[in-house]
């Protein structure tokens, strides 16, 4: 086997209670290529991984303290998806078979053959650098630990065809992370189609995602196939899934169940493969317990869960992304445009972001349209940060908005009398009780003494 390129240095922990043994592969394994980073204990090895992120740990079995197997526990409670390689002078067929049923890459016996070390090492690297290089994660930018960890899970996830559900705050970047589950998944040669489910009124979701038949309706003057067709073979993104109606829960929870689709207005039953991953800023549990949201469509889509992080949570990963956005921005508009000045940086590191990465980018791009130098100066960000929080609503917002805002005046208009409010909105009382509940309203507050 040749030698590991330079340039990949895929990342060693080599961990050893023997500090000469600990100095003599460290020259070794650097020699291959690789980069190593030492420890003499499990503890000094969980203290490295928690500020780096390695490729391999390469860990003595018997150590005083944290042993290996120990360390290898350590590991994935943290949930850090790494090869681990125990090594031991007390090898015994037992100690192997244990170690490899916990999940252990490999297990040498010293003293190591170093031509077994190379082809286990080389193995473990091919494996672990799967799930971190290649493009399939290029539009996410970070160097948090957090974001790390969820990385590697959403890789794993992405092997299995399994249904995903993301979960986070708006503006997290879950459509982002949707779609490298995608590229990673070998799925990536079909299409990724994503839609909002909360952006559209029942019927024209229904027809969006199922598709219809010709003459199924007013206006429908052709075949429409539909999202489900149109990602077959691919992913189907269902972003603010908590915000699809109950009747159309139904049909989606059967259509996942039969893998089948029946278009509106036709009595064909059409196959489809699809994955689906979905979205929410919502508590679906919560939103179970109220009656908004099925609890048997709740279990198939949440098959795995991943969560992201605001992005206070990360604010390593701010003046990284500041940086990125203002090289696009920059690109984009043509304009000459370096860096920002430090008492710039310094403000966006320290703002809470309540927008999350959305509200970012929103910040950088005013930034660029406004600069007349080189360096953006404090006072533009101070400038853009007084201002994005006034940003344009997203559909959904304004709906909620204009629903709030229709049933205050009609409840006004009939004195809080919801059936004959019901008439007027040409809805049931039980529609109408939802959509006041979602608002917060009681009829008693609009009845005259």
């Amino acid at each position: 086997m040749s030698k590991v390129e330079a340039s990949l240095k895929p990342q060693i922990l080599l961990v050893d209670d023997d500090e000469s043994l600990l100095r003599l592969m460290a020259i070794r394994l650097e020699g291959e290529g690789y980069s190593v980073q030492s420890a003499e204990g499990g503890k000094d090895a969980l203290r490295l991984m928690n500020t780096q992120n390695f490729d391999v740990v390469l860990s003595d079995l018997r150590m005083p303290g944290l042993d290996g197997l120990s360390l290898f526990e350590e590991i994935m409670s943290l949930g850090k998806d790494l090869p681990v390689i125990l090594m031991t002078a007390h090898g015994t067929i037992q100690d192997a078979v244990e170690a490899t049923q916990r999940g252990v890459f490999g297990f040498l016996t010293k003293p190591i053959d170093h031509t077994e070390l190379r082809d286990l090492l080389a193995k473990a690297v091919s494996q672990s650098q799967g799930s971190q290089t290649g493009d399939w994660r290029e539009q996410i930018i970070t160097r948090s630990m957090q974001m790390e960890q969820l990385l590697d899970q959403a890789h794993r996830v992405a092997q299995r065809d399994v249904s995903v559900l993301v979960s986070g705050a708006s503006g997290t970047g879950k459509e982002l992370l949707a779609n490298a589950i995608h590229k990673a998944s070998k799925r990536a040669s079909k299409p990724f189609v994503a839609i909002n489910c909360g952006a559209l009124p029942e019927n024209l979701l229904e027809s969006e995602l199922f598709g219809h038949a010709k003459g199924a309706f007013t206006g429908a003057v052709n075949e429409h196939q539909g999202l489900f067709r149109e990602a077959d073979g691919g992913t189907l993104f269902l972003d603010e899934i908590g915000d699809m109606p109950t009747p159309l829960q139904v049909k989606l929870l059967r259509a996942l169940q039969e893998q089948v689709i029946r278009p509106v207005g036709s009595s064909k039953q059409i196959p489809v493969d699809v994955r689906i991953i979905s979205a929410t800023h919502k508590n679906l549990t919560t939103e179970m317990s109220e009656g908004n949201f099925r609890e048997d469509l709740y279990y198939r889509l949440n098959v795995v869960n991943l969560t992201l992080p605001t992005l206070r949570e990360r604010s390593e990963d701010i003046p990284l992304l500041a940086r990125y956005l203002l090289k696009k921005s920059a690109e984009r508009h043509e304009v000459r445009v370096s860096r920002f000045s430090d008492d710039a940086m310094q403000l966006l590191t320290t703002e809470l972001w309540p927008g999350n990465v959305r509200q970012l980018v929103n910040v950088v791009e005013q930034c660029v349209a406004l600069t007349q130098t080189s360096v953006i100066a404090v006072h533009l960000v101070e400038q853009a940060l007084s201002t994005s929080e006034q940003k344009w609503p997203t559909l959904t917002e304004a709906r909620d908005a204009f629903e709030q805002s229709y049933l205050l005046k009609l409840l006004k208009m009939t004195d809080g009398n919801v059936t004959r409010a019901a008439e007027i909105a040409g809805r049931n009382r039980t529609d109408l009780h939802k959509l006041m509940k979602k608002h917060d309203l009681h009829s008693t507050d609009f009845k005259h003494e």
